[in-house]
C-alpha cells in the first residue's frame, strides 16, 4: 500500500518544514519536488542557539496499518543518518521513530512497524513501541548532534505486509 508517490501525489506543500528555528536555532530546511517529481528535503543543520533539527512532515488520512509490518522507503541520500517518524494520532505530543542510514545511491530501507518507539523533543519516552493500528502523520527528522548539509531525495512510501 502507497503512503506516498512523489511521482503521482507530488505536491510540495502536503510537506510541512519544522526546523529548531521553533526554539530558536538557526537551521534551514526546504522541502519541494524536483522536475523529475521526487520530493527533495534539503538544508544546513546548525548548531547555534542550542539548535540542531530539520524536519518535514505530512498528515494524512488515518490509514489502517494492522495488516502491515513494515514501512518501506524509497529513497537516495547523502550518507546521513534520518529519522522516519509517524504518529498514529495527529494530536499526540509523541512520535514514534526508528533511524535509518541514507546512502549516495537509489535503494529500498524497510523499517519494521514494530521498531519504532516513542521520543517527544529528542527524548526516549519511557512508553511502549509503536502498536500497529492506524497512522495519521509521517515525517522525516534530520538531527545527528552536528552541524552538516544534508539532501534526501524521496521517490515513495510504502506500508509492506
Amino acid at each position: 500500500m502507497t503512503l506516498y508517490d512523489f511521482n503521482t501525489d507530488s505536491k510540495a506543500n502536503d510537506w510541512l518544514v519544522v526546523d529548531d528555528v521553533v526554539m530558536g536555532g538557526r537551521s534551514d530546511g526546504n522541502f519541494y519536488v524536483d522536475e523529475n517529481g521526487y520530493g527533495i528535503f534539503e538544508g544546513n543543520i546548525s548548531l547555534e542557539n542550542n539548535g540542531g533539527f530539520s524536519s518535514v512532515r505530512y498528515e494524512c488520512s488515518t490509514i489502517a496499518v494492522h495488516d502491515y509490518s513494515k514501512i518501506r522507503l524509497h529513497v537516495k541520500g547523502d550518507g546521513n543518518t534520518y529519522q522516519l517518524r509517524i504518529k498514529s494520532n495527529r494530536n499526540d505530543y509523541y512520535s514514534y521513530a526508528a533511524y535509518f542510514q541514507s546512502d549516495n545511491n537509489w535503494g529500498t530501507i524497510d523499517i519494521p512497524l514494530k521498531a519504532f518507539y516513542t521520543v517527544f523533543r529528542g527524548r526516549d519516552l519511557d512508553m511502549p513501541n509503536f502498536n500497529g493500528e492506524t497512522i495519521e502523520e509521517i515525517g522525516i527528522l534530520i538531527g545527528n548532534k552536528k552541524a552538516q548539509t544534508f539532501k534526501l531525495v524521496l521517490d515513495k512510501i510504502e506500508l509492506i505486509k
